[in-house]
């Protein structure tokens, strides 16, 4: 059996150490010894111990176990995980109660008993493992979550289309009705998840946004349901995945039509059984989250051309939400268009009092193929590039030029237009590595690798 647990033994009798690391050097995978307590500091800034085995007593002829209380606070102050086991030749339970509250696991007699030193010691490593394991998890749940609970972002419009919408949200809220949302790209389909979730029970847990096309086939497994150490080469310690930081609220699948068939059939086993098992473990987790899930893939053709699994698609669809393309919203176009002309002229420190008639017009009648992710970014162009308060209909760029460069400027090269482009949408995104790989089109991994190469963070 390999030799677990990091131990520190303080004594000031050397004939004990010695005793002590004879016996547990076999069952112990890294054992030290010290004599003074004057240099446990810096022995425990220099190593993660597991345990300390702490005497009560060092100097001579004292036996009232303050200096074990003193160096008990000390190990306290440096590590909180590490756990400590008193030593001493005084039985005393009013001083084992004292030591307890300050924080000590147990308490041990001299002379001390083999078998009952080595079952007290290995519960300690256990302990301090447990309390490692759940420092960790907590850190990493932190980080996954750190960014999910954001302000919520109301849907705008009067249409009928979207008063459909409206409906259909207020409806299914109240449930735990999987929630399956089609639409075009950027129609604010993660908007509708968000409102889902800000009605439903679990409004005050975590919404969790997942994008599933950022996710290559090499990491879905481990950053879907966790993996421990070991369990892969860069794998240097035990994660949590999303299912289980959702756990207890909502978690929402974004881009699901794009999974390969190898990871629909793991995402089916976890939806239908709640239980997820983290990669190289045997050890099953309950979970407990609401599913709403998104694509912009016509998923029933999906499933009759035998690219998604059809019973996938009956776990997910319990109720499907269409969200309408920005064209067929009619007068919302121009709801949204003065919204975000409003948010980025209080931004930018530009004044806003209107659009014209012909400016209206424009907006209307083109078919805004990006939906309003595209009508935003117009909006913003439209407000950084203003000299006036009032918009015509030539402030909106919309045709082919909207994407043209303007040779009479300077001409730049690929690799700086390409840094341009991901500084500002990085700056857009307030840095959420998701949506910017999202918005320009390229895996998360390729985006971290550009970010590093133009060294833009």
């Amino acid at each position: 059996m390999k030799k677990k647990g990091k131990l520190l033994i303080t004594d000031d009798n050397k004939s004990v150490l010695k005793s002590l690391q004879l016996f547990l050097k076999h069952h112990f995978e890294e054992l030290v010894t010290c004599n003074n307590p004057n240099q446990i500091p810096d022995l425990m800034r220099q190593n993660e111990f597991d345990v300390v085995l702490l005497d009560m007593n060092f100097a001579a002829g004292v036996n009232t176990g303050n200096e074990g209380l003193y160096w008990l606070k000390q190990i306290r102050k440096i590590s909180k995980r590490t756990v400590v086991i008193l030593f001493t030749a005084y039985g005393d339970v009013n001083l084992a109660v004292e030591s307890m509250k300050h924080g000590a696991t147990d308490f041990i007699l001299k002379p001390w008993d083999n078998k009952k030193l080595l079952a007290t010691l290995k519960c300690g490593v256990e302990l301090s493992r447990t309390k490692l394991e759940l420092e960790h998890s907590n850190q990493h749940r932190k980080l996954l979550t750190a960014d999910l609970n954001q302000p919520a972002i109301k849907m705008i419009g009067e249409s009928k289309a979207i008063k459909n919408v409206y409906e259909l949200i207020n409806k299914v809220a109240i449930t735990e009705a999987n929630v399956l949302i089609l639409g075009e790209n950027g129609t604010g389909k993660e908007i509708v998840a968000r409102e889902i979730h800000n009605q439903s029970e679990r409004k005050d847990q975590v919404f969790m946004n997942v994008d599933l096309g950022a996710l290559s086939e090499s990491i879905f497994e481990s950053e879907l349901f966790g993996h421990v150490k070991g369990s892969f080469t860069d794998a240097k310690e035990d994660r949590i995945g999303r299912f289980q930081a959702a756990s207890g609220g909502t978690i929402f699948l974004d881009e699901i039509g794009n999974l390969s068939q190898a990871m629909q059939a793991k995402l089916l086993s976890v939806l239908q059984n709640r239980i997820v098992i983290s990669l190289g473990s045997n050890k099953e987790e309950n979970v407990d989250m609401r599913l709403i899930s998104a694509t912009n893939a016509e998923i029933l053709k999906l499933v009759q051309e035998g690219a998604f699994r059809e019973d996938l698609l009956y776990r997910i669809n319990t109720v499907v939400i269409n969200m309408p393309p920005l064209r067929e919203r009619g007068n919302d176009i121009l709801l949204i268009a003065v919204h975000y002309l409003k948010k980025y002229a209080d931004k930018y420190g530009k004044n806003y009092t209107g659009l014209s008639k012909t400016a209206k017009d424009k907006l209307l009648n083109y078919s805004w193929p990006g939906n309003i992710r595209e009508l935003k970014h117009c909006m913003e162009r439209a407000i950084i590039l203003a000299d006036k308060s009032s918009f015509e209909a030539a402030d909106f760029q919309l045709e082919e030029s909207d994407v043209t460069i303007d040779l009479s400027e300077k001409p730049i090269s690929l690799e700086e237009g390409e840094k341009i482009l991901i500084y500002s949408a990085l700056k857009r995104h307030k840095g959420n590595i998701s949506n910017v790989a999202r918005e320009l089109n390229i895996g998360r991994q390729t985006l971290y690798r550009k970010i590093e190469k133009y060294n833009i963070l």
